[in-house]
């Protein structure tokens, strides 16, 4: 990722940081006043989105740092660490409202449900929708790790909040109050859900999963007519920060020059085709008709 992508990331954590907390205050607020469980559990997962923005602005920060000797690759695999410590607070989070919608089925207590309160949950339902295809789709744009799983996080939110507005009217219409508690465990299931996301999502860079078929790479790399075979082909990292390597068989009696150019021609296109910001490293062989390789 670009330095002026890095800024543009950590310009959008900080939009966003503010606008998760406004809809969380609002959230514990009504949903301390009217006495639900859902919607103040669903007011400290808003909250969490808030924090989740915090731990991202200090990983993008480490993430930005130029390379140096100890890191010779950069520093771009700390933006991964950040998300893994998202889902981290989301289990912690998912934990204690599981903890508290249990209490709660043994000490029944039903909302006091205003109109002012469903506008409050339907007004920070759509501030949430706003904020997540927003974050989403700049974090494409910008190929960002931290921006796409915080997206996944706040769409999470989007889920829980209309599940909790379901709860409050349907608590309005006349069902039991217990329906509220058991919202609550739903709630800490759509946590769970999203942290395991985060940590699938996270941890297929952290242990250098295959990111690009290697079928894919071998079609565009046996276009080149000097290219009489390709093997060991391996990628890792991210959409921003790809790495890909393999070994090229082509004839023994090219040049240096010529195997050097023709590297650097397999490197362009695959970054014209598969990714800009794919680094590729090419190890030429020589080619013998009678030797299998």
């Amino acid at each position: 990722m670009k330095d002026n992508n890095f800024r543009k990331v950590k310009q959008v954590l900080w939009l966003i940081l503010f606008a998760n907390w406004g809809v969380a205050i609002m959230k514990i607020i009504i949903g301390t006043s009217i006495k639900s469980a859902s919607m103040t559990a669903d007011g400290f997962h808003s909250l969490s989105d808030g924090a989740s923005n915090i731990v991202g602005l200090i990983g993008i920060s480490i993430a930005s740092k130029p390379k140096d000797k100890e890191h010779p690759y950069g520093h771009k695999k700390y933006e991964v660490i950040a998300s893994m410590f998202i889902g981290g607070m989301l289990l912690v989070l998912a934990g204690k409202i599981i903890l508290t919608s249990i209490s709660r089925f043994t000490n029944i207590v039903e909302p006091s449900i205003t109109t002012e309160s469903l506008l409050v949950l339907v007004l920070t339902l759509i501030i949430n929708i706003v904020v997540c295809t927003s974050e989403n789709r700049i974090g494409n744009k910008l190929n960002s790790h931290i921006l796409i799983s915080d997206s996944m996080h706040t769409k999470s939110d989007i889920f829980v909040s209309v599940g909790v507005l379901f709860t409050l009217v349907g608590v309005k219409l006349g069902l039991p109050a217990i329906i509220d508690p058991i919202a609550s465990l739903v709630v800490s299931g759509f946590i769970i859900h999203s942290a395991y996301e985060i940590f699938k999502s996270a941890t297929c860079v952290l242990v250098d999963k295959a990111i690009i078929d290697e079928d894919e790479i071998r079609e565009i790399v046996m276009k080149f007519e000097d290219v009489k075979g390709v093997h060991n082909i391996r990628s890792r990292g991210s959409e921003n920060d790809m790495h890909i390597d393999m070994h090229i068989l082509t004839e023994p009696h090219i040049s240096l020059d010529q195997s050097h150019r023709l590297s650097h021609e397999i490197e362009d296109k695959i970054q014209d085709l598969v990714n800009k910001n794919a680094q590729v490293i090419v190890h030429l062989e020589p080619f013998y008709n009678n030797i299998q390789h």
